[in-house]
């Protein structure tokens, strides 16, 4: 099994859910981050204030799947989350050793 963690553009999310669902991919946890990279943030107007936030917001994907469904699932975020622009996101993958459903204890890639 691999784990599939990846920083993408907030903009981006509903078109890589929807590939991802497309290929089996049941379950996904996804969390509003906030990082700074290459890309600095684009100036804002608060109350008729400019301000410069020191962060960029990034939603941050985990993704566990079995091992035949990593290669496509990172397909999908590469073509769905590219806008070709400095700051499209990063992915990153793990091995997983071991995963456990706790309801009712089913273990491996059965417990995905």
């Amino acid at each position: 099994m691999k784990k599939i963690e990846a920083i993408i553009r907030t903009s981006r999310f509903d078109q890589i859910h929807t590939c991802v669902s497309k290929m089996g991919v049941k379950f996904l946890s996804f969390y509003e981050v906030k990082g700074m990279g290459f890309e600095h943030a684009r100036q804002e107007m608060y109350r008729g204030v400019a301000y410069e936030p020191a962060y960029i917001p990034r939603t941050k994907l985990e993704i566990v799947v079995p091992d035949d469904l990593a290669e496509g699932v990172i397909n999908c975020i590469l073509k769905e989350g590219k806008t070709g622009e400095v700051g499209d996101g990063k992915i990153f993958v793990y091995d997983v050793l071991e995963a456990y459903r706790i309801r009712n204890t089913d273990t491996g890639e059965a417990a995905l």
